[in-house]
């Protein structure tokens, strides 16, 4: 273990673009998200720890990134749509006093590039989605720290942000992967025998695959401990988002997939543990609040008191784990294959997972057919050519392609059913 390549995210070394006093100059990608909306929160209640000094949005949300903006005094707003511009600037200037200057605009697809580009601390990329792949490589490129919930621009563009990435400069944000960034720093890394990750299981935990054809939006919509996005909630629902982490684990911390295990459990107290060479586990724990993970980004190496909430020890409770049924869910299977292929693969694999996770939710494909579609995909697009350097013009292209086949398939799927 010694000899392999360093890994991505490293609790012991820490990378500090900005030496210096006072609070850390940050940019928040995907500003109006979950993500978003709980850094704004940490930062708002830390003024001495952290100042934000950009946002973007995708621009769906205008008046609440207008809100931001004001209160946060930010130099640079960042939209995606170019079209929501004029009603941004009307929601701007309402909030603004009389002769107070309006922070800049950036917009269309490369402003939060722009963004991720500007001179701060650290950028925390929370957009869904692998349009934060872009953003990402700017972050990196420009030398900043970026804090990453952007799990899907590891995913796609692995070897691009290895390429790029410092020692230290990458903090993992979600909770599995800053859980186990924490457990890591215990001990060094020819110690860790194997990496645990924990998943809640979804709203379908225990269900059989035939159990699961008939499930609603709603029903996929309806997780039991945490409250995200629609995207990655559905991802939750049939586990592709553990698949996605189980990728994102091997990138970050160069562990074999082999040697990086999913377990269910379901109360989402432990975030993931790391099992080293002596018998020890070490788990961490928190009661489930992205706020804490997000400090983790935003602080290390320092901790933010009371950023998220504790446990209430002389309260009785119990703790659940449970092996993953594969039949039910075999979408962690499904991204480990991905996974060993590399290359393109992975970005097929999440483009297509995007696409039919959209037809889903317009009723164009049911529950058990975003998984059977991927697959389809991924076994299409075959097997990487061995030791071909990826580029950023190859993921685009790969997710061109994997989108296509995947609303053909849907599109497919949708007219045999109305034949039916």
């Amino acid at each position: 273990m010694t000899d392999a390549p360093a890994p991505l995210a490293d609790p012991h070394l820490v990378y500090d673009p900005v030496a210096g006093d006072g609070p850390k100059d940050v940019v928040i990608l995907g500003s109006t998200g979950s993500i978003g909306t709980q850094a704004i929160d940490l930062v708002l209640r830390n003024p001495d720890r952290f100042r934000v000094t950009a946002l973007s949005a995708n621009g769906g949300r205008v008046a609440l990134l207008a809100e931001q903006a004001h209160r946060l005094r930010v130099r640079t707003v960042a939209v995606a749509r170019e079209d929501v511009v004029p009603e941004l600037r009307e929601a701007l200037s309402a909030r603004y006093g009389a002769g107070e200057p309006l922070p800049e605009i950036l917009a269309g697809p490369d402003a939060a590039t722009q963004a991720a580009a500007s001179d701060c601390h650290t950028v925390l990329n929370g957009i869904t989605g692998s349009i934060g792949l872009a953003p990402t490589l700017a972050a990196l490129e420009a030398g900043r720290t970026l804090a990453l919930a952007n799990k899907e621009s590891l995913i796609v563009g692995g070897p691009l942000v290895k390429a790029l990435a410092k020692p230290g400069q990458i903090i993992p944000v979600d909770s599995e992967h800053a859980a186990l960034f924490q457990a890591l720093a215990a001990g060094t890394r020819a110690d860790v025998r194997k990496l645990v990750v924990t998943a809640s299981g979804g709203p379908f935990r225990g269900r059989t695959r035939q159990e699961l054809a008939a499930v609603t939006v709603e029903d996929a919509l309806a997780h039991p401990t945490w409250a995200m996005g629609p995207v990655i909630t559905i991802n939750s629902a049939t586990l592709v988002n553990k698949g996605l982490e189980v990728i994102e684990a091997h990138l970050l911390y160069d562990i074999p997939f082999d040697r990086i295990e999913v377990v269910v459990h379901p109360q989402s107290y432990v975030h993931s543990m790391v099992e080293f060479t002596d018998g020890s586990t070490l788990a961490q724990a928190t009661p489930p609040d992205m706020r804490g993970p997000i400090a983790i980004g935003l602080g290390w190496p320092e901790r933010v008191p009371d950023a998220a909430p504790v446990f209430d020890w002389s309260k009785a409770s119990t703790w659940e784990f449970f092996p993953l049924d594969d039949e039910a869910f075999p979408a962690v299977n499904l991204a480990r294959h991905v996974g060993g292929l590399a290359g393109t693969a992975p970005a097929v694999f999440n483009a297509a997972n995007e696409e039919c996770v959209e037809a889903f939710r317009t009723g164009a494909l049911p529950f058990l057919g975003i998984i059977d579609t991927v697959t389809q995909v991924v076994e299409e697009h075959g097997t990487p050519a061995a030791g071909t350097s990826l580029t950023v013009p190859d993921v685009l292209e790969a997710e061109t392609w994997a989108r296509a086949r995947a609303r053909e398939l849907t599109a497919r799927t949708a007219s045999a059913e109305a034949r039916a």
